[in-house]
């Protein structure tokens, strides 16, 4: 008869947190097993223990570093965001169920682990000369290059003394970080009018478009040790400024490889002609060997739940995009990532393109702020080494 361990007891046999345990079983290293229970899990025992004679064993540097850097092995520890059996949950409360209803400033505050009124003064935070200087020469310029400008012109770089979570008027310099990067996206200037409705006001949404703004912005908050995270944390590390870590995770987004897969899909959305049905055209160019966008999330294998989340919304109004998804789905057995019910959001709003991006960015800094935050506490500097590949020294 097959033994199991509870999570704690799998947890103390392999001498690691929860949370780490947690990764393991969303990177597929260790597979939970129901219990009796449905809220806890269990694990073999024969999988446990053959998992901690790997780790104790241990694999050549490169394999470590590479299994690491790649979807593999978690490496530090953190209390912010857990993806745990197809779910994403901040700081224990499902982050799907948290979209419905809540708004980023509640859900920044829940990942700052602070207060709403901490956090988000009443008053709007000031901008420097520069930054209204500024603006006329951003307006067509995209978000991926004006958000990182805009938002190092509106504000000075606060000093690294100021990083207090006790300190009141800190708290509340991360709220105006965020109002200040929402500022710039608006090519305008701060408020304190809650998030979501700062652009569906600019947006010229109605109530029911400004509620998918809002749901999109919570879904987008944080996604664990992503590349824009770690960078953030890795700027954190180093003793630089809150702003510093925000316009790092920024840069890090503009990749093609990450939230610049919105413009990937875009094009490929474009490129679909009118002739002919979605599943012959899709057909068409997989044969030819060309990649879907925005399709399949290695977290994810039974399917991305924030784009799950947010097309539930959309897709009952829009047949043809629901076609377009399916057909893709069917044919590629992926189901759509968040970057594709971005661009679908966009698309159903019709907001200017570019807009998928945006609301990208401007949910994840709430998730950059609160990994910055967790990284200066640890009071550890983020500095790997490399495994050295290049000619033998003379």
């Amino acid at each position: 008869m097959a033994a199991y361990l509870s999570a704690e007891g799998a947890a103390n046999r392999l001498g690691v947190s929860r949370q780490t345990l947690y990764a393991y079983v969303s990177r597929g290293l260790l597979q939970a097993h129901p219990a009796e229970d449905p809220r806890q899990s269990r694990y073999l025992v024969e999988e446990v223990e053959r998992l901690g004679a790997e780790r104790r064993r241990g694999r050549r540097p490169k394999e470590v570093a590479k299994s690491t850097l790649d979807w593999g092995t978690p490496v530090l520890e953190s209390a912010i965001t857990l993806i745990h059996r197809g779910r994403l949950h901040y700081r224990g409360r499902d982050a799907a169920r948290l979209a419905e209803t809540a708004t980023l400033e509640e859900t920044a505050a829940l990942l700052w682990n602070c207060a709403v009124e901490a956090a988000f003064p009443p008053e709007p935070p000031p901008v420097l000369p520069g930054y209204d200087a500024l603006l006329p020469h951003c307006a067509a310029t995209p978000p991926a290059e004006a958000l990182p400008t805009l938002l190092a012109a509106a504000t000075a770089d606060e000093a690294t003394a100021s990083w207090r979570r006790a300190d009141r008027r800190f708290l509340g310099g991360c709220g105006n970080l965020v109002r200040l990067l929402f500022a710039a996206a608006r090519r305008g200037r701060p408020s304190a009018a809650p998030l979501h409705a700062q652009l569906a006001e600019a947006w010229g949404l109605d109530q029911g478009g400004a509620e998918l703004v809002r749901m999109a912005l919570v879904l987008c908050a944080d996604h664990e040790l992503n590349a824009s995270g770690f960078t953030a944390r890795c700027v954190a590390s180093t003793g630089a400024s809150l702003r510093a870590a925000v316009i790092g995770g920024l840069c890090a987004l503009s990749g093609s490889r990450h939230g610049a897969t919105t413009t990937r899909i875009e094009h490929f959305w474009n490129a679909l002609s009118a002739g002919g049905t979605v599943a012959t055209q899709l057909e068409r160019r997989l044969a030819a060997g060309e990649a879907v966008p925005g399709l399949g999330h290695p977290l994810y294998p039974d399917g991305d739940i924030r784009a799950r989340a947010l097309l539930s919304r959309i897709l009952p109004h829009r047949p043809e995009m629901a076609e377009l998804l399916h057909a893709a789905e069917d044919l590629t057995g992926r189901a759509p990532t968040i970057d594709l019910a971005l661009v679908a959001l966009r698309r159903h709003l019709g907001l200017p393109e570019g807009a998928a991006f945006t609301l990208f960015a401007l949910g994840r800094t709430a998730g950059w702020i609160a990994h910055a935050l967790e990284q200066r506490e640890t009071g550890q500097l983020i500095r790997p080494r490399a495994v050295y590949t290049g000619p033998e020294p003379e």
